[in-house]
């Protein structure tokens, strides 16, 4: 029941010419950002999530009995199955009912119960059990065959496995198709493997809501119903990410932390509303409030790069979506985050992103 993959549409307006970057190898222009460059307010995890072009691959309901257990190979393994335009594969599971365990190789395995989310942001192999070290129902290879199936609509939404007894445990499975190249500063701070406790609370967030409909739908088939219940798999992602950051402990660090953070996160919030504009660490620090050393220091600690090395990675993002989407030209790609010689800017890509500009679109439209 997968559908073809859907490069959601995003505007990347970017400003005009810059100054000497000063620092790095970066842009030269010689007025101010325009101002229609970014509305003002810029949202930094909306604007992640659209740039990297996040779409649903596949969704269904698992209802297992006891004993029951699935391995899941690593996500390269099936991205061609589900996904195969899709850079990387990003899996969640929502616990509805009883419990077990998850476990990735070489770590801890992980007790969850109903009313958890577990989120594999890396693409990991995993297990999902009724009881740890149990032999799984489905290895490797029979999930994989289990994949080729659901993804050719042979099965239905539901899917019963397990030895018939109890206790019996429900979860919903979903897997989304996102870009992790050149850079995406969400997943890349992640752990391995998030657990989210799911608020019943409707006042408190749209998670509830937003599974009752999916599951709602997927139970009543109508003309449409795979195409919503994608778009609501990525809806669910977006209102994980949005819960896992208001639980976010205060010690903790990552992208998610930075964008939390009073200085930190308004820093961020101008680096995405005007990416093109020649901004100095001088410059960042006296926005945020804090002196140069102190501010790097924050900056770094807690979003995992220096700043001015994040602005390179972010404009280089911006860069590879253009280059992929649009058939503007190298020299035009380059002026939209900044750079006025195409040199310059082909320069800064390579050595950013590994690839030249050109080559980086002959790749992307190999897989389009």
């Amino acid at each position: 029941m997968v559908q073809a993959h859907d490069r959601t549409s995003l505007s990347l307006a970017a400003s005009s010419k810059m100054l000497d970057g000063r620092g790095y190898d970066g842009p030269s222009a010689a007025t101010e950002p325009r101002a229609q460059h970014r509305p003002l307010g810029t949202d930094p995890l909306s604007d992640v999530l659209g740039t990297v072009k996040l779409t649903g691959a596949l969704f269904f309901l698992v209802e297992a009995s006891f004993p029951w257990g699935l391995e899941v190979p690593h996500a390269a393994a099936f991205s061609s199955i589900i996904l195969p335009r899709a850079q990387h594969i990003v899996s969640y599971h929502i616990i509805l009912k009883g419990s077990g365990w998850a476990g990735i190789p070489h770590a801890t395995s992980t007790w969850f119960e109903a009313g958890d989310i577990l989120v594999l942001p890396h693409g990991d192999p995993y297990s999902m059990l009724s009881e740890p070290d149990r032999a799984p129902e489905f290895d490797v290879e029979a999930t994989k065959d289990f994949f080729r199936d659901m993804a050719a609509g042979k099965l239905p939404f539901v899917s019963r496995e397990g030895g018939g007894g109890d206790p019996r445990c429900e979860f919903v499975c979903g897997f989304l198709g996102c870009d992790m190249r050149p850079f995406n500063p969400l997943l890349s701070t992640l752990p391995r493997l998030l657990r989210i406790k799911r608020s019943h609370d409707r006042r408190e967030g749209l998670l509830s809501p937003l599974i009752d409909l999916t599951l709602a739908e997927a139970r009543r088939p109508r003309v449409g119903g795979g195409s919503i219940r994608l778009r609501l798999s990525e809806l669910v992602f977006v209102e994980l990410m949005r819960q896992y950051l208001e639980s976010l402990p205060a010690h903790e660090t990552g992208w998610l932390s930075g964008l939390r953070d009073p200085a930190i996160g308004k820093v961020l919030i101008m680096l995405h509303e005007q990416p093109a504009y020649p901004w100095t660490l001088n410059e960042l620090a006296s926005r945020a409030g804090m002196s140069r050393a102190a501010f790097a220091g924050r900056f770094t600690h807690l979003v995992g790069h220096a700043p001015m090395q994040y602005l390179t990675l972010w404009r280089m993002q911006i860069a590879a979506r253009f280059l992929g989407d649009s058939s503007m030209k190298v020299a035009a790609v380059g002026r939209e985050i900044g750079y006025e010689s195409e040199a310059a800017f082909s320069r800064a890509f390579k050595k950013t992103v590994g690839v030249s500009p050109a080559a980086w679109r002959g790749n992307a439209a190999g897989t389009g």
